[in-house]
């Protein structure tokens, strides 16, 4: 993975931008290359700057991010496109993930949760908030019903594979840290997983990260 992550937000809000700035101003390696409020000066823009990662609004003045995933990936072949939304339960967000998007974030993402998810689009994990509603996201659903996983304990083997330690886990979902070891253990059992590492890499194996 190249240390010069470039990151492109298709948004049609400036606020947005800016405040992807702000989230990643900490990080140098990840350096936002531009924005664009429409659908056709995003597919410009993500031809002419080649991005790492489109972060893509849901809805656009001239297009749903559906119709948008197409054109950007002719436009970028190579890009891994992320769904940046404000709503876990929009009507378009089964469309747009159906389309074959690489992952889906909500906008209240703290900056810790957003360079964890722009890095591991680019490393080819599939970033999709646990929070989406079900009905958004079937396949993410079937894959967990395939390990056996409950949401709990996938939302535990999340915030591991993003490097966050049991009681930084504990506290970012409200649980106890003895709970977090319990849904570790738990997932490991389920996904023959001898370890932390091997875990996340067997998560990741199955789609789930």
């Amino acid at each position: 993975m190249s240390d010069d992550i470039r990151l492109v937000v298709v948004d049609d809000h400036p606020v947005v931008l800016d405040g992807v700035r702000l989230l990643l101003r900490d990080d140098p390696a990840i350096r936002v290359v531009g924005g664009a409020p429409d659908a056709a000066s995003a597919v410009r823009l993500v031809a002419r700057t080649r991005p790492h990662v489109v972060l893509l609004d849901l809805r656009l003045p001239d297009a749903v991010a559906s119709e948008l995933v197409a054109p950007l990936r002719q436009a970028a072949p190579d890009a891994r496109i992320v769904v940046f939304t404000a709503y876990r339960d929009h009507a378009a967000l089964r469309a747009t993930l159906d389309a074959g998007v690489d992952g889906c974030l909500l906008k209240d993402a703290g900056a810790t949760d957003l360079v964890a998810a722009v890095r591991q689009a680019v490393s080819g994990v599939a970033i999709f908030d646990p929070r989406v509603d079900a009905r958004a996201a079937p396949r993410m659903r079937a894959r967990l019903h395939d390990t056996g996983l409950t949401q709990r304990e996938y939302d535990v083997v999340r915030h591991a594979a993003a490097g966050r330690t049991n009681p930084e886990i504990a506290e970012q979902l409200g649980l106890t840290r003895h709970t977090v070891t319990g849904y570790l253990r738990n997932a490991m059992r389920k996904l023959n997983a001898r370890n932390r590492i091997e875990l996340i890499t067997k998560a990741a194996q199955s789609g789930l990260l």
